[in-house]
Order: structure tokens, then C-alpha cells, then sequence
């Protein structure tokens, strides 16, 4: 491996009362580079960090010579400590990372994007790759471009990518199922290698030309398509020409509402910073030759390390994922003191030089300015957001004579139709928007039936049956029920020893049972309270309503979403699947050859081993299960 594992072995050290002691400890340390995490009582990574000389900065932390709040409190948490030397600075950076990845310490800066951003997928993986849109990236070996702010553009994009590159659009199992090209060939948006010949040149070819305008290269697209278009005239291949034409024409008109920021077509990774106190908000444009073609945002509260130090753990975890595109150079608005680093393991990643910058003047500065501003209106539109999850809160607490403004909820749900297939679910809501990490769904284990009240009790017990001693407690707690389910609540969270847990019952809206009536007339949506007979009835257009139907609104959906999978997945359950032996492959062989389980199980067994990979053993289990099927 590399020479950081011929260094010195990791040295972890308990922080210890006596003075000389400690002072000892430290002196062991070397003046070496390397890297150093901070572990709390438990013996948990709370902080990674790097260090150019890690006895002078762990010296610095232990002994309090660093006065900044941030790190007296990560110190006032500290129990203990561990060094990893290495052997310079480039490879104190990669193990920073590789460790802030592997144990994720929860006051290292985490890069949580502001909003759900689409990226564009290529299977490159695939023996004929496609193109698609995608909000999830998995490490399958396919090429991620992106993200991208704006779905709509990304739509467009792809759209024009499907009319000028005829690349197949179908997913893995219709493309192996197809027995004749469907309607995108018929219309010249596939060449159709799911049942024809297609020339394996020509469409990479194809493909490389779309990735080129994914990364924003329209340039070079244009020049390659107007070369072949001219050859194609010359040549008298006048068809060919007009096609090559139209794709031209394709691609410039995405061209014309692209922002050209540069005039020599620099690709570039642009970052501004704007903060207010601890409240930080980091804000990256993406240059493509020459064009802006989307931005993220970051956002972080309660760090007061210098915008230096902040821009570094930005870099750290912004360019962690192998499948980001690195550029020609990355624009900050600060010096930071590892740029020179940086720059040369960028560079060997990507294969090419890269350059980290601190304009000056000049177009460069013009950029780092953009992106500030871009900065400051998206902290602007963030905390006026936040203003309104602290009305709701302060709200809710008044309304409900809460112990505390709830900024984290919690609701729990359940759902099964006739008492089958029973699932509950949890969702997580941190000032007013979802927070996705939170959000749980249980299969019901221990109640038959439909009983709504065994089946709430069971998922509080598992959700919240060590949450104390993880520090996992929500604010409050709001269960999709009435005066019944909220009873079942509490009494779940008092045999848990959890009593500091505000719990509430939010029970629907209803039509009122009354046969005189003249019109129809609607209960409103009530609020339970633990040992209080008279619901809580919230104005019909109040900010508080509105959060408590929010939350559990999107419990309902999370649980019925959950328990539509299962449904699904029980009525594509096959017999078959009992067999031991019998996978996805086999079954298939076994359906395409008799075209039914039906006629499978009515088969003799000779009959079933003549289907590879089926030996008359496995035929004998294959009728045996069927017959009691």
C-alpha cells in the first residue's frame, strides 16, 4: 500500500487528569504529518481533522490553546484521542477522507445538499448504454453527470440527446425481451441493438457525442457534427447531410438560454461563501466551456471555524465522490493553507492539471462575486424559511401547552388492508421540512390481525426502545389516531421510561352521524393530549394545523407506499421461489420453456431436467411443491 502504512502505527490516548501525564502523552506525539480524531466517552469518532504537525495541533486542542468556541466544544466532549502519521501532507488528505467517509464523525462538516437535485446517468456498464435521469447515484460502474438545479433543463437537455443521438432508451428487461424494434426506432431516436445489427462504432460514437454535451462541451459537438455534415454534401449524401443539419440545429437552440461567463471556454468549479456568525451558506457554480450550467447550495449552522478552514472540509467531502467530474480549475474566494496539496491530488485523480485559484481581478473575480451573491440570496430564502418553522413551532407550543418549541417531529402510521401484510412506518420532520435520514418503516411481527393499537405499540417499542441512550428523541411525538391510539402511546413510552416526550393524538376529519341534519356537517380535525378528556381544535387555516396535517399526511404516505411493495411483491411470488435451487435463472428457463406454472407442475419430471441447469432431483422437488401448491 502506500507509505503512510510503513509510518507509525495509530496511537490512541486517553485524555488524562494530571497535568504531567497529559503533558507526556502529547510529547509522544510526533512533529509529523498526519491525521487525528477525537473520540467522546463512548469511544466514538466525534471530529477528523488533518495536520501538517500533529503534536503542535493536538497541543493546541488538549491544552486549550485554541480559544475559537467550536473547538472549546469539541474539547469539552473529548475522553480521548488517536494519531495516524503519514508520510506528507497529499497523503494525510487522502486518509482524512477515506476516514471521515468510513466513520462519518458528527461535527465534521457533512455536504447535504438544499434541495433534491437531478443528475443524468450513463450505463457505461452496459454492453449498449443508455442515457437517463436519475436522483439516486450507487457505485454500479455507470458515469454520473451532474447534479443539476433545474429537472426541467436536464429533461430538455436529454430530449435533445434522444432527437440528434439515436441511443436505446428502454430499460434491461424490455431490452432483452424484444423480439422486434418498437416505436423509438420506427421514429430514428434507437438503432435498435435490442434485435438488429447495429455497428458497435458508430453508436459509442453516439454516446461519446452525447457525453460531450452532459459536460457541457456543445463546442466541440458542433465542430465534429458541421465537419461531418460538410464531408456528407460533398460526398453527394444529401440525406445524410440534412439529418447532420437538423442535429446542428438541435444543439444550438439548447445553446441560446445557456449564460456564457467566459470567453476562452474555461471548465471551472466556482465557490462563494457567505456567512452570517455561525450560519454558513456555500454556494458552487459549475462552468462547462465557457457556460454556467447549474449550482448547489450547502448550508451549515453553528460553525465558527475561519471561512478558510471551512472551505477545505467543503472540498474534502465535495470531491469524496469518484464520480464527480473534476475541472480545469476550482475558483475560491479565500486562500486556504493546503491548496498546493489539493491541486496535485486533483490532478493525479483526474488524470490532467488542475488548478485552485484565488482570483484577484478580472472576469475570475467577477465569478467568485457571482457566486457569493447566489450565496447570500440562498441564506436569505433559507432563514426566512426558518422564521416560519420557528412561527409554527412557537405556535404549536402555545396551542398545545407543550414543554418546548418543537423543532424535530415525529409521527408514526400504520397501514395493512384486513389485517394483512400490517406495516407502520416513522417519518421525521427538523423545522418544517422532511428530514429523510429519519424515516423508518417497520413490518409488523408480533400481532395477527387488524388491531391498530398492538400493531402502534409494537413499532414504539422498536423505534424507541434504546433512543434515550442514542440521544434520538424527537420534540414531539404525533400519532395518527385518536383518544385509543394515544392511550397506546403512552402507555408504550411509559413502560420505556420515557416520560420528557411531548405526545399528541391528531385524529381526521369526520362527517357527522345525524340522520335529521339538513346539510352535511364535518368534524373538524381534533388534537389529543395525554390526560386531557376535550381535544385541542387548531383554526382551520393556522400555521400549526397545517404542520401536524403535513407530518401526518406524509406518515400515510410513507406507510402505504411501504405496504404497495410488499402487495406487489407477494402477487409476483411464485412457488417456484419455495423450491431450494430454483433462482431467478432457472425459473426463467423453466417458464420460457412451458410458458406457465401450470403446465410446469403438469410436466413429468424428464421432462423438467431436458431444461438446463434442472437435474432430476431438483425436477422430483420442483413436482412435489407443486402438486401441494
Amino acid at each position: 500500500m502506500s507509505s503512510q502504512d510503513e509510518a507509525a502505527s495509530p496511537v490512541t490516548v486517553a485524555v488524562p487528569a494530571d497535568g504531567r501525564a497529559l503533558e507526556e502523552r502529547l510529547t509522544a506525539i510526533p512533529p509529523r504529518p498526519g491525521v487525528y480524531l477525537l473520540k467522546d466517552r463512548h469511544g466514538k469518532v466525534i471530529y477528523i481533522g488533518k495536520a501538517a504537525n500533529l503534536r503542535s495541533r493536538v497541543r493546541s486542542y488538549v491544552r486549550g490553546g485554541d480559544e475559537r468556541s467550536q473547538i472549546r466544544f469539541l474539547v469539552e466532549r473529548m475522553a480521548e484521542f488517536e494519531t495516524l502519521v503519514t508520510a506528507n501532507d497529499k497523503e494525510a488528505l487522502i486518509l482524512e477522507n477515506n476516514l471521515i467517509k468510513q466513520y462519518r464523525p458528527r461535527y465534521n462538516i457533512r455536504l447535504k445538499d438544499d434541495k433534491s437535485y437531478v443528475s443524468v446517468k450513463v450505463s457505461v456498464q452496459d454492453p449498449w448504454p443508455r442515457v437517463l435521469v436519475t436522483r439516486k447515484i450507487v457505485k454500479d460502474g455507470s458515469r454520473y453527470f451532474g447534479p443539476f438545479a433545474s429537472a426541467s433543463a436536464v429533461r430538455d437537455t436529454l430530449d435533445t440527446i434522444r432527437k440528434v443521438f439515436p441511443l436505446r432508451t428502454c430499460s434491461d428487461p424490455v431490452f432483452k425481451n424484444r423480439s422486434r424494434p418498437c416505436i423509438e426506432y420506427q421514429i430514428k431516436r434507437c438503432l435498435g441493438p435490442c434485435v438488429l445489427p447495429v455497428d458497435r462504432a458508430v453508436y459509442e460514437e453516439h454516446l461519446r457525442q452525447a457525453m460531450l454535451l452532459l459536460e457541457g462541451r456543445n463546442r466541440d459537438v458542433v465542430s465534429t457534427l458541421r465537419r461531418h455534415m460538410q464531408a456528407a454534401a460533398e460526398a453527394e449524401r444529401f440525406e445524410d447531410a440534412a439529418r447532420l443539419r437538423d442535429q446542428l440545429r438541435a444543439i444550438e437552440k439548447t445553446q441560446e438560454p445557456q449564460q456564457v461567463v467566459e470567453h476562452w471556454g474555461a471548465n471551472q468549479d466556482v465557490f462563494g461563501l457567505y456567512r452570517e456568525g455561525g450560519s454558513i451558506e456555500v454556494q458552487v457554480l459549475f462552468v462547462r466551456d465557457g457556460k454556467l450550467v447549474s449550482n448547489q447550495t450547502y448550508a451549515f449552522d453553528d460553525w465558527e471555524f475561519p471561512d478558510a478552514e471551512v472551505l477545505e472540509e467543503v472540498l474534502t467531502q465535495f470531491y469524496q465522490a469518484t464520480e464527480r467530474d473534476v475541472p480545469d480549475e476550482i475558483l475560491l474566494p479565500t486562500p486556504i493553507s493546503d491548496a498546493e496539496v489539493r491541486a496535485e491530488y486533483l490532478s493525479e485523480r483526474r488524470g490532467r492539471k488542475v488548478a485552485i485559484l484565488v482570483p484577484q481581478r478580472g472576469d475570475k473575480l467577477r465569478l467568485i462575486e457571482m457566486a457569493r451573491e447566489n450565496a447570500r440570496q440562498s441564506f436569505a430564502e433559507r432563514r426566512d424559511a426558518g422564521r416560519q418553522a420557528a412561527r409554527m413551532a412557537a405556535e404549536l407550543q402555545q396551542r398545545l401547552r407543550l414543554a418546548n418549541a418543537p423543532k424535530r417531529i415525529e409521527c408514526v402510521d400504520i397501514a395493512n388492508i384486513q389485517g394483512t401484510l400490517s406495516v407502520g412506518s416513522v417519518v421525521s420532520f427538523d423545522e418544517g421540512t422532511p428530514a429523510k435520514a429519519g424515516y423508518r418503516h417497520f413490518r409488523i411481527r408480533s400481532v395477527e390481525g387488524a388491531d391498530d393499537f398492538a400493531s402502534m405499540a409494537e413499532v414504539l417499542q422498536r423505534r424507541f426502545r434504546d433512543a434515550r441512550e442514542r440521544g434520538d428523541l424527537p420534540d414531539l411525538l404525533v400519532i395518527d389516531g385518536g383518544p385509543g391510539q394515544l392511550s397506546a402511546a403512552t402507555a408504550v413510552l411509559h413502560e420505556l421510561g420515557i416520560t420528557e416526550l411531548d405526545v399528541v393524538g391528531l385524529a381526521k376529519e369526520r362527517v357527522e352521524p345525524d340522520a335529521t341534519a339538513t346539510e352535511i356537517r364535518r368534524r373538524p380535525e381534533r388534537v389529543f393530549l395525554p390526560g386531557r378528556k376535550n381535544p385541542v381544535v387548531l383554526k382551520p387555516n393556522s400555521s400549526a394545523l397545517f404542520l401536524l396535517q403535513r407530518v401526518r399526511d406524509e406518515a400515510h404516505r410513507f406507510a402505504n407506499t411501504y405496504h404497495r411493495k410488499l402487495r406487489t411483491r407477494a402477487r409476483l411470488a411464485s412457488p417456484l421461489d419455495q423450491v431450494a435451487g430454483i433462482g431467478p435463472r432457472r425459473r426463467r428457463a423453466l417458464l420460457r420453456r412451458f410458458g406457465s406454472v401450470k403446465r410446469i407442475g403438469a410436466a413429468t419430471p424428464e421432462e423438467l431436467a431436458s431444461v438446463p441447469g434442472i437435474t432430476l432431483t431438483l425436477a422430483a422437488q420442483i413436482k412435489e411443491r407443486l402438486a401441494g401448491a
